[in-house]
């Protein structure tokens, strides 16, 4: 009887994962004021999800998804309101990278040292409500201390350290002006 709840449950489980039911994440519009948008993303200097991924193609629809959400979410939070951002991104080297010379069970564990710092390339522009631009410009980011500071909240977030250095720009560039 023990086992027919465990499969029943189990059942149940699977069938709310594969519905999107169980796992489907809150998102909060943001009515059109971000957007992100990534250029020739096969060309990223690296978004693999494993060694063999040399075009990026499994970890632009595993990675470039969440990057974009995340984005969207914070940067909405922080734009004054009738303010609108676009992020162009040209280039994405996440944090650590694949060490194939540690044997075939490794070819898909990214190794995450201090020798391979996350870094992106972007440009961006920032329009008041009449869309008219208040700021733009291109910013190379990196993080060379990137293991020494704390994530909070992404702590399990595979891309915690890119996410990271976006909520560092967003926090630094779109600060509220002086008054």
């Amino acid at each position: 009887m023990k086992n027919a709840a465990c499969y029943a449950r189990v059942a149940l489980l699977a069938g709310l994962a594969a519905t999107g039911t169980l796992f489907a994440a809150e998102t909060k519009p943001t009515d059109g004021r971000v957007t992100v948008i990534f250029s020739h993303p096969e060309k990223y200097t690296d978004i693999r999800d494993s060694q063999s991924d040399f075009e990026n193609e499994r970890g632009r629809e595993r990675y470039l998804p969440f990057i974009q959400e995340y984005l969207e979410q914070e940067a909405v939070r922080k734009l004054p309101a009738g303010e609108k951002l676009t992020v162009t991104f040209s280039d994405i080297d996440l944090a650590g990278d694949f060490e194939p010379w540690h044997g075939m069970q490794f070819n898909d564990v990214r190794i995450i040292k201090d020798l391979y710092i996350p870094r992106m390339t972007f440009t961006f522009k920032i329009t008041d409500a009449n869309d008219a631009v208040i700021k733009e410009g291109e910013r190379k980011l990196t993080d060379p201390g990137f293991q020494m500071q704390i994530t909070t909240g992404f702590r399990d977030d595979p891309l915690r350290y890119e996410k990271s250095m976006l909520s560092d720009w967003l926090r630094a560039e779109l600060k509220p002006a002086k008054k």
